[in-house]
């Protein structure tokens, strides 16, 4: 067992934005988790392959953003700049230097079917470097957070974590400590996935056996988050990151200890809790969350399961998450002052900790 902490002064979330299986922006998010309306729907997977998945309605990179600069992005980075863009709207009148601000993005591999494309063009073109050179961009995993960075004018540190269905939370972490460091005044942080064929087809040959088809999803979540004065009253406040690793397979014991280290590193209780969301991993790391959560907190029908509504978003899981999180608690009063709990497990052995007090 490893550990990576992250406690200490809280750090205010002053805005977020996301885009869903339920379509784009805050409230079809929060009103189709609020009315728990499923979005699997059959698809035609191409290359021999069909099935379901949880996709985002209509979504098109040129459509939604224009057409200069789009005609070789790929699916997830258009998710991952219309978000920001929708973030940035969000913010309207909170003052952001462009030299201080931030931005990092968790992820998988990037876009594995623009890393397969690409790929694939060096071995068929007639000679190996006849390949699209538009693809070269968005065929790297950090191709996403550039061009963010590069679209919005965002110059501060820019930062690319691939740590699979942790890297949500592990982006929130890493940027917890650009802010406390000083190397940022703000941070916009989140994850995005992306559904394509190369990521089912991946994802359908990789399951383990105690995780069979698992239903895909993708979307994108962002946050706002910074040390310096504003006018904005938080939506939340972070208060600690904890990461564990679980070697042995006994993922209830890790789960558990990382939740309670989270708690004393934040110096909370139980009793503060409001809402807990677990990952929705399928196989024991998923079950080990949920009974963990049930046997820690008395949040009953405010235990948020994200996953069985949106499907298995990978990176972008953790960060859709918290998004929910902040969308009920939006709806709910009663959510004022109190906690939030966020878990994540990755087959990878990764155990992630995140809370936030709430408003």
């Amino acid at each position: 067992m490893s550990t990576v902490d992250s406690a200490g002064p809280g750090l205010a979330v002053i805005g977020w934005a996301v885009t869903s299986p339920y379509g784009i922006g805050r409230s079809v998010f929060s009103d189709g988790l609020a009315a728990g309306r499923p979005t699997e729907q059959p698809i035609e997977r191409g290359q021999g392959l069909a099935g379901t998945a949880c996709l985002v309605p209509d979504f098109d990179s040129r459509a939604v953003l224009g057409k200069k600069g789009t005609r070789m992005m790929n699916r997830v980075t258009g998710m991952a700049v219309s978000t920001i863009g929708d973030l940035l709207r969000d913010l309207n009148g909170h003052e952001l230097d462009p030299d201080t601000t931030g931005l990092v993005v968790g992820t998988t591999v990037g876009s594995a079917q623009s890393t397969i494309d690409f790929t694939r063009g060096s071995l068929t073109g007639e000679r190996p470097f006849h390949v699209e050179p538009g693809l070269i961009p968005y065929a790297v995993m950090n191709g996403a957070a550039g061009q963010c960075a590069i679209w919005h004018g965002v110059k501060g540190p820019n930062a690319t974590l691939a740590a699979g269905r942790s890297a949500g939370l592990l982006a929130l972490n890493y940027a917890r400590r650009l802010l406390l460091t000083g190397r940022a005044g703000t941070v916009l942080c989140g994850a995005a996935e992306e559904y394509s064929v190369a990521r089912a087809w991946i994802s359908e040959r990789s399951a383990g056996t105690d995780a069979p088809g698992a239903v895909l999803g993708e979307g994108c979540a962002m946050f706002a988050l910074t040390t310096e004065p504003t006018d904005r009253p938080p939506l939340a406040t972070l208060l600690a990151v904890k990461a564990m690793t679980c070697s042995d397979g006994d993922w209830y014991a890790i789960v558990r200890r990382c939740t309670e280290q989270a708690m004393a590193a934040a110096g909370v209780q139980p009793s503060d809790v409001w809402t807990a969301c677990p990952s929705g991993a399928v196989g024991a790391a998923g079950q080990a969350e949920r009974a963990v959560l049930g046997d820690l907190f008395e949040v009953g029908d405010r235990l948020v399961s994200v996953t069985e509504l949106i499907g298995e978003t990978h990176a972008a899981s953790g960060a859709l998450q918290l998004a929910a999180v902040l969308g009920l608690a939006g709806r709910d009063p009663e959510s004022a002052r109190r906690l939030a709990v966020v878990t994540s497990t990755d087959e990878g052995g990764t155990v992630v900790v995140c809370l936030a007090r709430l408003g």
